[in-house]
């Protein structure tokens, strides 16, 4: 049974449809990876493989809700996930972005990384959130 994870939410200073737009194609996730790891990422506008410590996982865009919502699910992961990208508005131009995740772990990887996955959520959260706060 897969455990469910939410992040915090974060108030993003750009409007629904601008950050919709930018998670939308996965290619521009590896514009977003600083150039020395960009050699382990390859993308294209549905699909996104990134290899890391020999560990390959790829993910692709299985729903898009215009403006509201993408759905992110695993394709070769040796654990099943999905991600739901939320772009809730946040009124006078601004969204309130969070995540959810659904993670299938064995009882090992449950007591690996289980406890890190929310934590993770929200680091993602308060980057973006500080991010657009530099635009």
């Amino acid at each position: 049974m897969a455990e469910h994870y939410t992040s915090k939410h974060g108030i993003v200073g750009r409007s629904p449809m601008e950050l919709y737009m930018v998670f939308t194609d996965l290619r521009l996730f590896k514009q977003m990876v600083p150039p020395d790891k960009q050699v382990d990422i390859e993308a294209d506008f549905d699909t996104l493989t990134a290899t890391a410590q020999g560990m390959s996982i790829t993910v692709r865009v299985a729903e898009r809700h215009p403006y509201d919502l993408i759905v992110l699910e695993d394709q070769n992961a040796p654990f099943h996930f999905s991600v739901k990208i939320h772009f809730d508005d946040g009124g006078a131009a601004k969204t309130d972005f969070w995540l959810e995740a659904d993670v299938e772990l064995n009882g090992i990887m449950k007591l690996m990384i289980g406890g890190k996955i929310r934590e993770a959520l929200d680091k993602i959260v308060d980057g973006l959130v500080d991010a657009s706060a530099h635009i």
